[in-house]
């Protein structure tokens, strides 16, 4: 963990990527203990996994919001999940990658109150290394991030991506104007979170909320049938030894600087 002195500060919860109902049992028992041993002004979680660990469903987008989760996020699984489309187009509690090209539903960005009455904005970004060939991130975000600071300086960034690279150089190319970038689509969590010069917060992984005896949230028997045979095998949500992952990061209101940033791995 990393502190400084600060004035007024808001602290911020992200939940990594949720898997599958084990995952949102996880969030259902450790949040409210969690959220008040911690303070938090503010929970983000990504949520493109939560149903059955691809896509997300308007019930459980429902469900999410009710466990007291104020934004969800997502990435290239948003549409698994064919009934999200309709139900996305006026949520703005719900985001997906703001780089879709125009005419995709729904909302890549949005501005909130915490619950200290700090102003938040929060976008969703997923990158192209490996990954569906979307919009620059890089251009979409220095285009929403001039929107957003008529409003707020302290900014959220969920960069979905395959590759660290691509995070970390997000990351760098963002340094002192956002207060932090936060990598997630991996679902490992890794040990690399630091605050960078200019102020913003960094970590390449915030992990996952699911199973970790498993494949990255799926039963490991059957992702290694596939490894091994090649044949294709309808994965499953692995629902044994699950944790809650995800970081704080504490932020000051007044500059939009990040002042900490820890990693959270709490077992359910």
């Amino acid at each position: 963990m990393q502190n400084n002195d600060m004035a007024e500060t808001v602290k911020i919860f992200f939940i990594g990527d949720i898997i599958g109902k084990p995952g949102r049992i996880a969030v259902k028992e450790l949040l409210p203990e969690f959220t008040e041993k911690y303070a938090i002004d503010f929970v983000i979680a990504n949520g493109e996994n939560a149903a059955g660990g691809f896509g997300i469903t308007p019930n459980i987008a429902e469900e999410l919001i009710g466990l007291n989760i104020d934004v969800i996020t997502s990435g290239n699984h948003i549409w698994d999940k064919k009934e999200i489309i309709p139900y996305i187009a006026d949520k703005k509690w719900l985001l997906r990658p703001a780089n879709y090209p125009e005419g995709a539903p729904g909302f890549g960005w949005s501005i909130f109150k915490t619950r200290s009455d700090a102003k938040i904005g929060i976008l969703n970004l997923c990158g192209r290394v490996f990954m569906d060939n979307l919009d620059c991130p890089f251009r979409a975000a220095e285009k929403i991030i001039e929107e957003v600071k008529r409003e707020t300086s302290a900014i959220i960034l969920d960069m979905h991506a395959e590759t660290t690279s691509e995070k970390a150089a997000m990351a760098w190319f963002l340094d002192g104007k956002i207060s932090a970038v936060i990598g997630t689509h991996t679902h490992v969590q890794t040990a690399d979170e630091r605050i960078l010069p200019q102020g913003t917060a960094f970590i390449s992984d915030a992990g996952m909320t699911g199973s970790l005896n498993s494949v990255i949230g799926m039963q490991k028997e059957i992702v290694l049938e596939r490894f091994l045979t090649q044949m294709p095998k309808k994965f499953e949500v692995a629902a044994k030894d699950v944790f809650m992952q995800g970081v704080v990061v504490s932020i000051d209101s007044k500059t939009g600087k990040a002042t900490a940033i820890e990693r959270i791995n709490v077992a359910l």
